[in-house]
C-alpha cells in the first residue's frame, strides 16, 4: 500500500499552490447562452487566453463540436453595458453581435463564410436577437446611442430581404425592453418592459400583442400592471400558451396565461428566476406540450427537475451539480450548463430517467479533490435579527498543514450587483486563496437573490448598512466557532461589492485590509456619472438624488476617510463606463495623504471587470503580494 505523503508545516497564507493565477485564465473557459436551433446546440465560450474573446460554439447533429466564429470576431453585446445573449440561427445562417463595433453580422454555417455586416455602421447596440420567419426580419432589443442625451431603448426590426436594411423601431415608449418572443404559430408577440426608476427585479410589465408584417397590434399588459411585480423569461409553449416567471407571491415561480387569466403553475418557496443583469437568461424550457425542464435555487444551490403543467407536480433530479443555468430543450429531453464544488462548468443532458450525461466539458483542469476546499452552507444571525446565508471555505492543500494553535486569516467576499448572489460551484478564484491557507466566506448578504422578494428588498434604503453588517457578523460568527483568526480578516469585492468593501473598512473595525475591484467610493458621483441602465438604481438602494443628498454623503466612504485606517488595494480598468476610474483615484489619494499603505493597479485596456488573461494574472498576483506584505507572510 502506498503511504500517504507527509505534509509540510507552514503558516497559513504562505502555502505554495498549483492553482496559479495563470491556471485561472487557462483551465476553465466561461460557458453561457446555451441555445437549440433546429436540433443543433449553440453556446458562447469565453476565452481569457485569447484576449477575452467570446466564441460561438456548436455541437452538430452528428455530435461533432466546432467553433463557428472566426478570429478576430467576438460575440459581445453592450446593451445595458452588461449585454447578454446576442445571437440567433435560422435557415443555416448565424446572426450575431460583434464586440468591436456592435453591429449585427451574418455568416452561413455550412460554407463557413466570412461574416458580413447586416446592420449599418452607427451608434446602435443589440441583444436578444430572434428571427421572425413569417415576415423575414430580425427582431432585437436595440439601444440607440445617436443622441447626446441618454440612449433610447426599443425593440427593433431589421429586414432580411433588403440589401442594406435599416434599423426600424417596432415597439417603443418604455425605458427598457427584454425578451421579445414570437409564438410558434407566428401570430402572437410578447416582451417585457420597465421604466425608471425601477430595475427589472423591481417592477416589470409583460406585454402581449398580435404581430404582422406592418407592425404590432392590440397590445395589452397581461402581467405586472400593478407595478409591484418582477417578470422573468416569458416563453411560449408548443401550443401557443404564454408562460413566464413572476415573484408576485414573494418567490419567482412559473406562471401562465390560460383562457385569458393568469395563474401560478407551481407555487413554492423556490426561485425559478434571476436578476436580469444580462439579457436572454433562461431557467426553463418546454420538452413537450405539458412538460417543462426547469431550474431553481434554494439556500444558495441550484437544482433541476421537470414540471408537469397539467398535474402541476415537480419532479426533482438528484445529481452532483450545485450551479445550473441556461435551460435548453435538446432532442426529446433538455440540457443546461452545470458545475459543482469539484467540477468546472460543462454542458450536460438530462435523461428521462433523471440521470445526466456530459455533452461538452472544455476544462483542462487537473486537480485532485483533496486539493480543493469544499464549501459549507452556513446561516448566521445579523442585524435586525435577520438570518443570513453564506458559504464557508476552509483552507485546503494536500501538501501543507499549519502549526498548532494558529487560526487562518480570513477573506470575506462581497458579491457584486448588489442585487445578485453567490453559489457553491467550483470557483478557482476562491480556491486560489484557500489553497494558500486563507479561509474564505462568500456571503449572500441581505438584498441577495435566491431567497425571495422580501429578502431582496431588505437592502432597499439600506445599502452600505445591511450588507456591511452582514459581512461583519459573518466574521464574528466564524470567529466564535474558532474557525478563523479575527485579527487577520480581509474583505474583497468588485463593483457594488467594492462599495461594501470600502464601507466596511471605513465604518467598522472588523477588517484589517481590503481589496476593491472597480469599486465605488463616492455615491454622488455614481448617481450622476454612470450609464442609463443603473442611473436611477440608487433611488431604491439609497434614496432619491439630489433630494437625499445628505444620505449619499453620509454613506460615501470618500467623505469619512478618517475612519479608514488600514491598507487597501485598488484594481481598476480605465475603460470602465459603469464605475468611472476616478472613484478609485479619489480614494487612493485620501489614503496616501494619510500615509496609509495603499496599492493602485490600473488596466488601460479593461472595462468593468477583467477579461484578458494577462490582466487577470496581474490582478491576482498583485493582490496576493499585497496581503503577504500587510500580514508579514513570508513564503
Amino acid at each position: 500500500m502506498k503511504s500517504e505523503q507527509k505534509k509540510s508545516i507552514k503558516p497559513y497564507g504562505t502555502w505554495q499552490s498549483k492553482i496559479s493565477a495563470e491556471l485561472i485564465t487557462q483551465a476553465t473557459p466561461g460557458l453561457s447562452s446555451l441555445r437549440n436551433f433546429n436540433g443543433t446546440l449553440f453556446w458562447v465560450e469565453s476565452r481569457p487566453w485569447e484576449g477575452g474573446r467570446n466564441i460561438i460554439m456548436c455541437q452538430h447533429k452528428n455530435g461533432q463540436i466546432s467553433d463557428v466564429l472566426p478570429a478576430p470576431f467576438s460575440h459581445q453585446s453592450k446593451v445595458h453595458e452588461y449585454g447578454g445573449t446576442a445571437f440567433t440561427v435560422a435557415n443555416g445562417t448565424l446572426y450575431f453581435v460583434n464586440a468591436s463595433d456592435q453591429r449585427i453580422y451574418t455568416t452561413h454555417l455550412e460554407s463557413k463564410s466570412i461574416p458580413k455586416a447586416l446592420t449599418p455602421d452607427g451608434n446602435w447596440r443589440f441583444a436578444d436577437l430572434i428571427v421572425d420567419q413569417k415576415n423575414q426580419r430580425l427582431i432585437a432589443v436595440c439601444e440607440d446611442h445617436s443622441s447626446e442625451k441618454d440612449p433610447q431603448n426599443y425593440i427593433a426590426s431589421i429586414s432580411l430581404t433588403t440589401i442594406a436594411p435599416e434599423v426600424e423601431c417596432l415597439v417603443s415608449g418604455a425605458d427598457f425592453y427584454a425578451y421579445p418572443k414570437i409564438s410558434p404559430d407566428g401570430t402572437k408577440f410578447c416582451w417585457i418592459q420597465w421604466n425608471h426608476p425601477s430595475m427589472p427585479w423591481d417592477n416589470t410589465q409583460l406585454n402581449q400583442a398580435e404581430i404582422k408584417h406592418s407592425g404590432i397590434y392590440n397590445k395589452n399588459v397581461v402581467a405586472g400592471d400593478n407595478f409591484d411585480e418582477s417578470i422573468f423569461q416569458p416563453q411560449w409553449s408548443p401550443d401557443n400558451q404564454l408562460y413566464f416567471v413572476t415573484d408576485i407571491n414573494n418567490w419567482w415561480n412559473i406562471s401562465r396565461i390560460k383562457n385569458g387569466q393568469r395563474e401560478i403553475v407551481f407555487d413554492s418557496e423556490k426561485e425559478f428566476g434571476l436578476p436580469l443583469w444580462q439579457l436572454g437568461m433562461t431557467t426553463f424550457c418546454f420538452i413537450n406540450r405539458h412538460t417543462i425542464g426547469c431550474l431553481w435555487t434554494h439556500e444558495g444551490s441550484w437544482f433541476a427537475g421537470t414540471l408537469d403543467t397539467e398535474s402541476r407536480s415537480l419532479q426533482s433530479f438528484t445529481n452532483e451539480y450545485t450551479s445550473i443555468d441556461s435551460a435548453c430543450v435538446y432532442k426529446d429531453s433538455w440540457c443546461a450548463i452545470a458545475g459543482s464544488p469539484a467540477k468546472p462548468k460543462e454542458i450536460i443532458n438530462f435523461k428521462e430517467d433523471t440521470s445526466t450525461n456530459i455533452l461538452y466539458s472544455p476544462s483542462s483542469l487537473e486537480l485532485e479533490p483533496k486539493d480543493l476546499s469544499s464549501p459549507e452552507s452556513i446561516r448566521f444571525i445579523s442585524g435586525g435579527n435577520e438570518s443570513v446565508h453564506a458559504f464557508y471555505y476552509p483552507p485546503c492543500n494536500s501538501h501543507y498543514v499549519c502549526g498548532d494553535n494558529e487560526l487562518p486569516p480570513a477573506i470575506a467576499l462581497a458579491h457584486g450587483g448588489p442585487t445578485s448572489s453567490t453559489d457553491s460551484s467550483l470557483n478557482l478564484k476562491i480556491q486560489f486563496w484557500t489553497s494558500r491557507g486563507f479561509a474564505v466566506v462568500d456571503i449572500n448578504y441581505r438584498g441577495s437573490t435566491g431567497f425571495g422578494r422580501k429578502y431582496r428588498q431588505l437592502l432597499n434604503n439600506n445599502w452600505g448598512i445591511a450588507d456591511v453588517e452582514d459581512t461583519s457578523h459573518a466574521i464574528s460568527h466564524l470567529a466564535s466557532e474558532g474557525k478563523i483568526d479575527p485579527n487577520r480578516c480581509i474583505i474583497r469585492g468588485g463593483s457594488a461589492g467594492g462599495f461594501t468593501v470600502l464601507s466596511a473598512l471605513t465604518f467598522t473595525n472588523t477588517f484589517k485590509a481590503g481589496a476593491s475591484l472597480y469599486g465605488i467610493g463616492d455615491l454622488e458621483i455614481l448617481a450622476t456619472d454612470t450609464h442609463k441602465f443603473e442611473s436611477l438604481y440608487l433611488e431604491s438602494l439609497i434614496g432619491p438624488y439630489p433630494k437625499r443628498k445628505d444620505i449619499y454623503r453620509k454613506r460615501s466612504p470618500i467623505h469619512h476617510a478618517k475612519g479608514l485606517n488600514c491598507p487597501v488595494i485598488f484594481l481598476q480598468g480605465l475603460e470602465d463606463k459603469v464605475v468611472p476610474p476616478n472613484q478609485a483615484e479619489m480614494m487612493v489619494k485620501v489614503l496616501r495623504d494619510k500615509g496609509i499603505y495603499v496599492s493602485h493597479i490600473t488596466f488601460p485596456d479593461e472595462g468593468h471587470g477583467f477579461r484578458k488573461a494577462v490582466n487577470i494574472i496581474k490582478s491576482f498576483e498583485s493582490e496576493l503580494n499585497f496581503y503577504q506584505d500587510v500580514f508579514h507572510l513570508q513564503v
